[in-house]
């Protein structure tokens, strides 16, 4: 999770250069899905691990913590040693899917140098997902990246291709028969503003490190699909409401022949009455007013675009400020329930919507503050040295829509849709989605 209005200018600068209904999902089909629908929980490497080591990300933080806002990192949530009463927490969700990311500097902490002892950590982290009957979805970089990388010119220089493609191959040649979701980068033009801001690149190097990033995908999924027949591969989009089309020129339209499905990462709406998302500029993300049915439309919009790409909401969530109440009356519960039910429209409507992934498990580090809180758990990481995950209300109405495949059957919408979507102008203002329309079982 990140800016997304940061995110959009970005893309400029690299452009320069009543009830509804219920129906039954459609079984799963013989395109290499395992499931029908994949109902999922998303943690990444950096955010959540703790015991972090040498990378672009821990050095930024060792050098800011205290001050400019940044907190200090800690020891996060120590997904590191306690990850197996988090995968318990997950499976007792219902969830089949468990999104996860492998810290390539944990893995690989100097060129050719491969630790085993952390190898081994991700083989029972993998394990545990799987025996506890749940599909692995793998990111491979999720914004941080080994201290020598970043040394070596991060994505500026093409040696990182080279780098991350020799990290790829060890890490698919490990898991490659665990029926993992594959996905690349997360969120590449984020992934890019982010080296600026660590300094690991500078602004003026944008068009090289996005052109390598762009190399780094192809040439990685061509390489996950040698060494691992009939996977499915992504790299997830941030969906900036009002001006995904100039985002995606700047990466996925580069790649979109080298993808297996439409990776969506959905937080925030916008529309003639709700111009709030400006305060995801600042990082103040609680204070976005939250509009569900934009998920409808970022579905939509792709479904469109790419008719024979499968969809997925690989993540969607809601940030609260330190675990307050955002607005009185509109719960972390209530907005699940709302943005599934519009998922479920989605579908009904012709949608090939194939997965859901909640951002996330519990709090995390959101990439310099422990102030945003995304987690179906709440953890107080700075004021709770014990790291007690306490579940939020959404916690029981996540477990009640994986066990009955969507919202109540009488689910009624708790938030009705903005005046005049501009999710994806000018479409979802022009052709507004019906409210009340049929809604599919996803199981």
């Amino acid at each position: 999770m990140a800016s997304r209005i940061r995110q959009a200018l970005l893309a400029i600068v690299l452009a320069a250069t009543p009830l509804a209904a219920i129906t039954p999902a459609a079984a799963a089909d013989d395109n290499g899905w395992a499931r029908s629908f994949y109902w999922g929980v998303a943690t990444s490497g950096f955010q959540s691990e703790g015991y972090a080591p040498d990378s672009n990300w821990k050095r930024y933080v060792d050098a800011n913590a205290g001050k400019n806002n940044v907190d200090p990192y800690g020891n996060a949530v120590d997904f590191r040693h306690r990850y197996p009463s988090y995968i318990q927490l997950a499976k007792n969700l219902g969830v089949n899917t468990f999104r996860l990311g492998i810290e390539w500097a944990r893995v690989e902490p100097k060129p050719g140098v491969w630790d085993t002892a952390e190898l081994a950590y991700y083989d029972d982290v993998i394990k545990r997902i799987t025996d506890a009957g749940m599909t692995p979805m793998i990111t491979l970089n999720h914004f941080a990246e080994p201290g020598w990388v970043t040394d070596r010119g991060s994505w500026a220089s093409g040696e990182t291709v080279g780098a991350f493609l020799d990290y790829t191959r060890r890490v698919v040649q490990r898991y490659r028969d665990r029926n993992v979701l594959w996905i690349t980068f997360n969120e590449p033009l984020v992934l890019l503003q982010d080296e600026i801001k660590v300094g690991a690149i500078q602004a003026w190097q944008l068009p090289w490190a996005d052109a390598n990033v762009i190399t780094a995908h192809r040439r990685a999924y061509d390489l996950i699909h040698r060494l691992d027949p009939g996977a499915k591969v992504t790299s997830n989009q941030a969906f900036i409401s009002g001006f995904n089309a100039l985002t995606d020129f700047a990466f996925l339209d580069h790649v979109k022949d080298k993808l297996d499905y439409i990776g969506i990462d959905y937080y925030y709406g916008l529309s003639l009455d709700n111009l709030s998302a400006i305060s995801a500029a600042s990082g103040e993300f609680w204070k976005v007013k939250l509009q569900p049915e934009g998920i409808y439309y970022a579905l939509r919009e792709y479904h469109n675009r790419f008719p024979e790409l499968p969809l997925y909401i690989v993540e969607n969530g809601m940030p609260t400020d330190n675990g307050k109440l955002r607005d009185a009356g509109y719960t972390r519960a209530d907005n699940l329930r709302d943005t599934v039910y519009w998922v479920q429209r989605a579908k009904a409507d012709g949608m090939n919507v194939v997965g859901y992934n909640y951002w996330s498990l519990t709090d995390n580090y959101e990439w310099g503050s422990y102030r945003p809180r995304f987690g179906l758990y709440t953890v107080d990481v700075l004021a709770d040295p014990a790291l007690t995950p306490a579940p939020t209300d959404a916690v029981g109405a996540y477990t009640a829509i994986t066990a009955d495949g969507g919202a109540p059957g009488d689910y009624r919408l708790k938030r009705q849709p903005g005046v005049c979507s501009l999710v994806a102008p000018l479409s979802s203002c022009l052709d507004p989605a019906d409210p009340n329309g049929p809604r599919t079982v996803l199981k």
